[in-house]
């Protein structure tokens, strides 16, 4: 009786995890993925326009799936930097790292240029993982009108009442086994405050045991 409802919880659970949330009113209504819950098939692109599976790509290894906001962002760089300063440490521990934003691959290939990355960039420019994971978010009328106006070009979605509204991913951080299970998140609404390198490291490294 036990083992037929843990069969049951974790298929209902892995159904859960699979349905794509609807875009959050605002970065704090946001509904993320969290431990125990699986990583959704989603398919992705690299830099060179190649169809990547989030689900088949997980597969291969543990990995650490970071979303950032886009190459525009200077808190997203800055974190992009700390990233390939401890990837030694991730790969020796049997890691990948894995970015995605709503960049589109040409300006992803840019951020690899310019920032001299070698991890892996995926452009998620129709929001479909940001979605997956319920991490996608409206931006009021007023961000949309200063970002859209300086420095981003990402298509506009609708919102239920009729707007034009530029949408973004809360800023997040996901570590799965490779069976695609999550057993840490760090998902904040503030773009300002990032996971420190140190604590990304400790939970790669309890789950590396």
């Amino acid at each position: 009786m036990l083992k037929t409802l843990l069969i049951a919880s974790t298929l209902i659970l892995t159904s859960f995890a699979s349905i794509a949330k609807p875009i959050a009113s605002d970065e704090n209504n946001v509904m993320p993925l969290l431990n125990g819950h699986q990583i959704p098939a989603v398919t992705l692109q690299d830099v060179d326009g190649n169809a990547v599976d989030l689900a088949k790509l997980v597969a291969q290894k543990p990995t650490i799936f970071f979303f950032y906001r886009g190459g525009w962002c200077p808190f997203c760089n800055s974190q992009m930097g700390q990233l390939k300063a401890i990837e030694p440490k991730l790969i020796e521990m049997g890691f990948q790292l894995v970015g995605i934003s709503p960049d589109t691959p040409e300006k992803m290939r840019a951020s690899l240029t310019d920032q001299k990355l070698d991890y892996l960039l995926l452009s998620d420019s129709s929001m479909a993982a940001s979605q997956a994971f319920g991490l996608a978010y409206y931006t009021s009328a007023d961000i949309t009108k200063k970002y859209t106006a300086s420095v981003v070009t990402n298509e506009l979605f609708t919102t239920p009442q009729g707007d034009k509204r530029l949408v973004l991913p809360v800023p997040a951080v996901y570590l799965a086994d490779t069976k695609g299970l999550i057993h840490f998140q760090y998902v904040n609404p503030n773009y300002k405050v990032r996971p420190a390198p140190e604590l990304i490291l400790a939970a790669a490294g309890l789950l590396a045991k």
